[in-house]
């Protein structure tokens, strides 16, 4: 009986073990599969959470929770009014640089919501956004904090806002239904390139992408 219950005592271990080892296994994946997917995002997001699980466990939540919108194509008549409205908040940038950054970022939260997006706050919005499009919410995250702090921000940070901005705007309008009666689900949109340039800037930090509006050119380079 005693060798009995050593042979099931090493079995149950082994199975311990093995379990274990199973369970780290699929926890390395997943981390793995989390920073490749999120980038800069997942150590972003490991550094406000305060620890891998909670931050693995928010950039699932993520997913979860974008599977359940409905999002959708632009119809030709709202690419056409935010296109419109786009053109008037740069040209508005030469007079009152901070009055445009703050216009540019409630128009992407109204382009959003009309794609499908909730209304909700900002860091919301940008963890929506990570979920399919990693790239432009990086440009989406760094425009908000310097219109956060416009009030205090020189020109040129301003306009490196506005040019943080136009990545995400870009990416939000390029999708557009081929009619205003076919707004569909299945992201089957014809897209629409155009040469745009964006505004002038001493630097390259902020990649434009295009847009579609004529280029406004700065008048009060600080």
């Amino acid at each position: 009986m005693e060798g009995q219950e050593v042979t099931i005592a090493v079995v149950v271990i082994v199975l311990l073990v093995g379990a274990l080892l199973a369970w780290l296994f699929i926890q390395r994946n997943r981390t793995k599969e989390l920073r490749d997917r999120y980038g800069e995002e997942y150590d972003r997001t490991l550094k406000a959470k305060g620890g891998r699980r909670s931050a693995e466990a928010d950039l699932v939540d993520r997913e979860e929770r974008v599977k359940k919108f409905e999002l959708r194509a632009l119809s030709p008549s709202e690419r056409d009014r935010f296109a419109a409205e786009w053109k008037d908040t740069k040209a508005l940038f030469v007079d009152s640089p901070v009055e445009a950054v703050s216009r540019a970022d409630r128009l992407l939260a109204d382009i959003m919501s009309t794609r499908g997006y909730p209304m909700a706050d900002f860091e919301k919005r940008h963890a929506d956004l990570t979920v399919q499009h990693g790239e432009v919410a990086k440009h989406y995250l760094a425009g908000h904090e310097i219109a956060d702090r416009s009030s205090d921000a020189t020109t040129e940070e301003l306009r490196r806002a506005i040019n943080h901005y136009e990545a995400l705007y870009g990416e939000m309008t390029s999708e557009v239904a081929h009619s205003d009666s076919e707004i569909a689900d299945n992201r089957s949109g014809q897209n629409v390139h155009v040469e745009f340039d964006g505004l002038e800037s001493k630097d390259d930090e902020a990649p434009v992408r295009p847009s579609g509006d004529p280029v406004l050119r700065d008048r009060d380079r600080v």
